[in-house]
């Protein structure tokens, strides 16, 4: 277990999230639990460990625990509810987001992995992927790296319930970051091989990386049951469904806008 040594600053967002150094010799940002936004926590592990598990440029991630004796020296954190684990994701440094990158990027180096991101974002029922929270790491002239950050309004909300699970969206939703990716995917069958990849994930995976949620997170045995469930037929029922769309509203409109 690393360890903090020097807390750098509170980001920017509603997301409580704070950038902090360890003894690993690296900073991460790291979101401490926050009441209104209970499920934050639990909605960032569980996509980690999925877009993990997909190969999706996600940033490394971890618990770690804060020490009482590091927090109340910090005013910024002094106030927090204590819980043993705290979610904390390895700070991609040099980064433009979405909305800096407008007429910049002529190439993305991980292009391969774009309809995977898009369709984990429907299949999580993501409703925050904004060009903020994608981010542009210059690798060439002009040539990025993508990374996707920020998963805390996955299963439609950050303080969802079991009801809610139970009536996730199915719609299509208006993201101009899925729009800005959807105009570098060089071929429609990268999203069906993205779907497959999603569809064979072992169900006792899922299970398993639920059942690693911390105790002191709140989430019940109901309700993490629920979680699988949701996820499980989000994916056999929906997602095809919304591939296809997806597809025919975002991918070949912007192609074709592209072209």
């Amino acid at each position: 277990m690393i360890n903090p040594v020097a807390y750098r600053r509170k980001l920017e967002g509603k997301s409580n999230s704070h950038l902090i150094a360890f003894d690993d010799g690296r900073e991460y940002v790291v979101k401490f639990f926050q009441p209104g936004f209970e499920r934050t926590l639990p909605n960032e592990w569980v996509s980690y460990c999925l877009a993990r598990y997909l190969g999706l440029p996600i940033p490394f991630a971890r618990l770690v625990e804060i020490p009482d004796e590091f927090t109340v020296k910090i005013p910024e954190l002094a106030q927090m509810v204590p819980t043993q684990f705290q979610f904390a994701s390895l700070f991609v440094p040099n980064c433009l987001d979405g909305h800096q990158v407008r007429g910049v990027v002529s190439g993305i180096l991980n292009q391969e992995t774009l309809a995977g991101i898009i369709l984990f974002d429907y299949w999580m029922c993501n409703r925050d992927r904004t060009r903020k929270n994608i981010l542009f790491q210059e690798d060439s002239q002009d040539v990025f790296q993508l990374w996707v950050i920020d998963h805390a309004e996955v299963l439609g909300s950050y303080d969802w319930q079991i009801s809610n699970l139970e009536n996730l969206p199915t719609g299509l939703r208006k993201s101009a970051a899925h729009r800005l990716m959807a105009s570098f995917i060089e071929n429609e069958e990268a999203f069906a091989e993205a779907l497959e990849l999603i569809q064979t994930i072992p169900i006792f995976l899922i299970e398993e990386i639920v059942s690693t949620i911390p105790d002191d997170w709140n989430v019940s045995k109901e309700e993490k049951k629920a979680m699988v469930n949701a996820l499980v037929q989000h994916r056999t029922k929906i997602l095809p469904k919304q591939m296809a769309r997806i597809i025919k509203k975002v991918y070949h409109s912007k192609r074709g806008k592209k072209s």
